[in-house]
């Protein structure tokens, strides 16, 4: 019976394929048979014993595996057993000179090659769903805020351009971590090649050339893990900027803003007890996943501080830390993904918010209008603050109180402060700042 949610509620097929018990297994018999052809052909084993190897590893399986595991206790030795079983009299030279972390680590980089290849594909793609947001909307003007209080206008497309530039920061740090994430190592029992001798350069480099990835320069009996430290840190700063998206989302959707909306099936059920409701639940995920995300890097780096040349304390702690943070960054990246793609407007709230404040809003757009016309910024700026005051205790509109006031009556008619408070004449280079953006971003791969 199926107990962590991953099982069967969150995560993709196609992620939980890298991590699974066969692909595990599979990577490791890849590993032995890489490191016997390097030693055949450096003449360090027999000639043809590679080939048998590599012949037994197709024939090698997870249940033989276990079955060996359950009497002896040890899982790597359970492959070199069952490997060596499958392997004629080439038996004798599995995993000739190699330590059980030779084997492992760069298992472990071939899984965290193919899960980065995974996440990039996928953090592409919301990239450009965020950059054709940010051009479908770079004229929807709306109502900015800070402090949780509304502010000058701004366009939701300005939302989504900042959105996609931070998730093209993202794919510019995996592409630099990557070669970092996805060394290996033939290092043997300390890092000294001794079992390997003279030849443990070359074994390494070779072994390393045929899986497809670099080998680690030094090391000891492990690969250091601020490799694997940073790529989960990766996942964590990616995913605080899905739950920064989401949070965005759901405080415009509150029912007293309700500016946008996620998507809504026709026999959607919001609540098991109120029947109207319409809840944000995809993006309550994601901030919620964000959280179980983020909580991985404290293990890892700590999986960096070991005993001497190795010890124990990071092999069970890593069993759940890259799998588990795979499979969620996965999820909650595509999650985002849908979501965009299927987000509500709703144009005659956005316009209600923007209007809200009775023109309060609009107050910089005038101080800035009166300095021009040669009142001094600091005065323009107090002038237009005891207008808002003004306005706001007597419950007029800003436009009134502006038109009261003799300094601003002096350098502003009534249709040009009408002019100024439109707030879709104040948004600055919103729109050019998404295109050059846009134009930016689409060159990218």
């Amino acid at each position: 019976m199926a107990i962590h949610p991953i099982e069967y509620r969150y995560g993709h097929a196609e992620m939980k394929a890298v991590w699974n018990e066969h692909t595990r297994l599979s990577k490791m018999l890849s590993v032995e048979a890489a490191l016997a052809k390097a030693q055949a052909h450096l003449n360090y084993i027999p000639g043809g014993m590679d080939e048998k190897i590599s012949l037994g590893a197709n024939k090698v399986t997870l249940d033989r595996v276990k079955e060996i595991e359950d009497e002896i206790h040890h899982d790597v030795m359970a492959v070199v057993l069952a490997l060596a079983e499958q392997s004629d009299d080439a038996g004798k030279w599995v995993h000739f000179g190699a330590t059980s972390n030779d084997i492992l680590d760069t298992a472990t980089a071939l899984q965290i090659k193919d899960a980065l290849l995974i996440l990039r594909k996928e953090t592409a793609k919301l990239r450009q769903v965020l950059i054709e947001s940010a051009l479908s909307h770079k004229n929807t003007v709306c109502a900015g805020r800070t402090h949780g209080q509304i502010g000058v206008p701004t366009t939701f497309g300005l939302k989504f351009a900042i959105w996609a530039s931070e998730i093209d920061r993202h794919i510019e740090r995996l592409d630099q971590l990557t070669p970092r994430a996805t060394v290996g190592k033939m290092s043997g029992a300390v890092g000294t090649q001794a079992a390997f001798g003279k030849k443990g350069i070359e074994i390494q480099k070779e072994t390393m050339e045929y899986l497809g990835i670099e080998a680690a320069d030094v090391s000891n009996q492990v690969i250091q893990r601020d490799r694997h430290a940073e790529f989960v840190m990766w996942m964590a700063n990616t995913v605080t900027t899905l739950d920064k998206i989401c949070i965005e989302i759901r405080s415009l959707a509150r029912s007293e803003i309700a500016e946008v909306e996620e998507s809504f099936g026709k026999n959607q059920v919001g609540s098991s007890t109120m029947p109207h409701k319409r809840n944000p639940i995809k993006s309550e995920q994601v901030c919620g996943l964000a959280r179980i995300v983020r909580a991985m890097v404290e293990p890892e780096l700590r999986n960096n501080t070991l005993w001497d040349e190795r010890d124990l304390t990071n092999s069970s702690c890593e069993r759940i830390v890259f799998p588990e943070s795979c499979v969620l960054t996965d999820h909650v990246i595509r999650l985002t993904t849908t979501i965009i793609q299927n987000l509500r407007f709703y144009p005659e709230n956005i316009r209600k918010n923007l209007a809200l404040l009775n023109g309060l809003n609009m107050g910089e757009a005038v101080m800035i209008e009166l300095s021009k016309k040669g009142v001094g910024r600091q005065e323009a700026h107090e002038i237009v603050r005891q207008c808002a005051m003004s306005a706001r205790e007597s419950g007029i509109h800003m436009k009134d109180a502006l038109l009261k006031n003799d300094t601003v009556s002096k350098y502003l008619t009534e249709s040009e402060i009408i002019k100024i408070m439109d707030p879709d004449n104040y948004i600055g280079t919103a729109v050019e700042q998404v295109d050059s953006l846009a134009s930016k971003l689409k060159k990218r791969k």
